[in-house]
């Protein structure tokens, strides 16, 4: 009895599905029959895909067809490509880990949270906050207004205030350009469902913000990553990926990249526009991680104009919990940006944007970001000290601190060792676009302790463990 190949192949794979049930080309029919076995558990995360010319000799289809279905299970968020490993099912699919870390919880009470780029905390803020919201509840015309619907802009006067603001901070804006929405990832979101229909290209650094990386794959956009150095993007590699396939948008943070805090440099700011141009995308430029004016450079918005999205966000500089963000936009863009902020939202919640208002008035808000921005920088300064002799990237002012491991320790390794050492922190895999192999390297952030002394205690835990092969960990 002779064996066919489609059989010898079938009784080597650790899956294959019946494509007979699913309608439409082979690819997508693949690729819906991922989607099931994933949702049905037949496929766990973290499993490993047979490999394509196994499947394509087991379905008895081409491996052209099981590498497109590949790439678009890949693009829906269901599995991920290895470099030199194969492709596996996505861990955030199958409830694994999440993908996009937000909130720490079931953490020890005396564990000592680096994990987060969050504000610096200080009493003075809640202090300050409730003399904005006594003022504004004193006002029954300010509050019957925040109690209204309003615009999908926001309110004139209120748009105003935002545009001082940002003046008094070496930022001019128009009012006429300018939306608010509600906190800056809600700004990524519209910006995205805006300039990109499903399966368009974005581009943004290969080590970005998840949160972007969520947005991109909760809208179904093929997103990839260009690598990145002391100069911030390699605006050459962005070149050549343009003369092959034309990406819709390209995202950034050039002021501060986060995780690794790396600067994008003027020459290359000016190169992102030529190609801005010459290529016809669209530019996101993400300022959340607002810097003090004298560690800004030029912004691709004033290089740029006509093609740039400029996001800002109040959640680094007074609370998190306000939600405030704002969009600065060309006026060709802006109505669709509009539009998908109604199907969002219909508006920002007015309430939040009139005490915001009201605090920035109150000249507190500025009182507090000028502490901030002087309290970050000792803190990085006591990092320096701390860290001397290890590799590691990271902005004088800003919250995060880009730590390449020493040799012989791996991230997810460190990471656990950290935690069991008392320190939280994040390891490279959130931040990693597509593909690409990850680096042995772990975010932590100066800005979450209450005290400086609490950030100092941490640092030195994770020297020990630096200085300490993973074999003989230090004893804390």
């Amino acid at each position: 009895m002779t064996i066919s190949l489609s059989d010898k192949a079938r009784a080597r794979c650790s899956w294959f599905p019946d494509l007979a049930a699913y309608d439409g080309p082979r690819y997508k029919a693949l690729a819906d029959a991922l989607a099931d076995a994933i949702h049905k558990g037949e496929l766990q995360a973290d499993q490993r895909l047979p490999p394509q010319r196994l499947l394509a000799d087991a379905l008895g289809v081409t491996t052209g067809t099981v590498t497109r279905a590949y790439g678009e299970a890949e693009r829906r968020g269901l599995v991920e490509a290895r470099v030199g490993s194969g492709t596996y099912v996505h861990l955030a699919r199958a409830g694994d880990k999440p993908d996009f870390y937000h909130l720490t919880v079931d953490q020890p009470d005396d564990s000592i949270d680096l994990s987060l780029s969050l504000m610096v905390p200080n009493p003075a803020r809640l202090e300050s906050l409730h003399q904005a919201m006594q003022k504004m509840a004193a006002d029954p015309r300010q509050l019957a207004a925040a109690l209204a619907y309003q615009s999908e802009r926001g309110q004139p006067q209120q748009l105003q205030v935002f545009v001082d603001w940002l003046d008094r901070h070496g930022v001019q804006v128009s009012s006429e350009q300018m939306m608010v929405t509600d906190g800056g990832q809600h700004g990524i979101f519209i910006s995205l469902q805006a300039l990109l229909a499903p399966g368009e290209l974005l581009v943004s650094d290969a080590l970005t913000y998840p949160g972007v990386i969520a947005a991109a794959r909760q809208l179904h956009l093929r997103h990839l990553g260009i690598p990145l150095d002391e100069e911030g993007m390699d605006t050459q590699a962005l070149e050549r990926l343009c003369q092959q396939q034309r990406p819709r948008a390209v995202y950034l943070m050039p002021d501060q990249n986060n995780p690794t805090g790396r600067v994008m440099s003027q020459a290359r700011r000016i190169h992102l526009a030529e190609l801005a141009r010459r290529y016809d995308f669209w530019i996101i430029e993400d300022a959340v991680q607002f810097l003090p004016p004298a560690y800004r450079h030029q912004r691709l918005a004033e290089l740029a104009p006509e093609r740039t999205l400029y996001l800002f966000s109040t959640s680094k500089i007074l609370a998190g919990g306000l939600r405030v963000g704002l969009i600065v936009a060309p006026p060709l863009v802006l109505p669709r940006l509009m539009a998908a902020l109604r199907a969002h939202c219909w508006m920002a919640p007015p309430l939040m944007v009139a005490l915001t208002c009201a605090w920035i008035e109150s000249g507190e808000a500025d009182q507090l970001l000028q502490w901030q921005w002087q309290e970050v920088q000792e803190r990085q300064q006591l990092l320096a000290e701390i860290f001397q002799g290890q590799r590691y990237s990271c902005h004088p002012t800003g919250f995060v601190v880009w730590l390449e491991l020493p040799e012989g320790w791996r991230v997810g390794e460190f990471v656990r060792a950290a935690a069991d050492a008392g320190v939280r922190l994040l390891g490279a895999e959130p931040f990693c676009v597509g593909n690409q192999s990850v680096p042995q390297a772990v975010r932590l952030c100066v800005s979450p302790p209450k005290e400086r002394a609490v950030l100092q205690e941490g640092l030195l835990r994770l020297k020990r463990l630096l200085e300490s092969p993973p074999q003989g960990r230090a004893v804390f």
